[in-house]
């Protein structure tokens, strides 16, 4: 039987493309955040990068609640970059120097795959 093939089977992607039958989980993953109208953006760091889903439609201020949800309190700026703009530059660097780099207020609404660098300021609370 096909099933216990596949169950058996070490790498089950290699299987799959092997015996010609491709997985459907990207294709499901896709169709899934499309009916629930969900969306990516990304943060970079020095040392890394980071994936955050949220609703299509969202504002920069609602979006970097999903990061912290004190820095929506002190949201100041969204710095964003289109994801196309960013492979076609080859690197953030480049895409600031051509002039790629936008500067957005708190009711820009997020498109998928923006690269925003959140600008916040979230003062300490006194002891008492």
């Amino acid at each position: 039987c096909i099933r216990d093939r596949v169950q058996k089977a070490e790498n089950k992607e290699e299987f799959c493309k092997a015996e010609g039958a491709p997985s459907a989980v990207n294709k499901m993953i896709k169709v899934g955040y499309k009916e629930l109208k969900l969306i990516h953006f990304f943060t970079v760091g020095p040392d890394e990068v980071k994936c955050w889903t949220i609703r299509d439609s969202t504002t920069a201020k609602k979006a970097v609640a999903v990061i912290h949800t004190d820095m929506e309190k002190g949201f100041i700026c969204a710095d964003v970059i289109k994801y196309n703009d960013l492979i076609e530059c080859g690197s953030e660097q480049e895409a600031k120097k051509q002039g790629k780099e936008m500067q957005m207020g708190k009711d820009y609404i997020v498109e998928d795959g923006d690269i925003i660098e959140f600008k916040v300021n979230v003062a300490k609370k006194k002891k008492k």
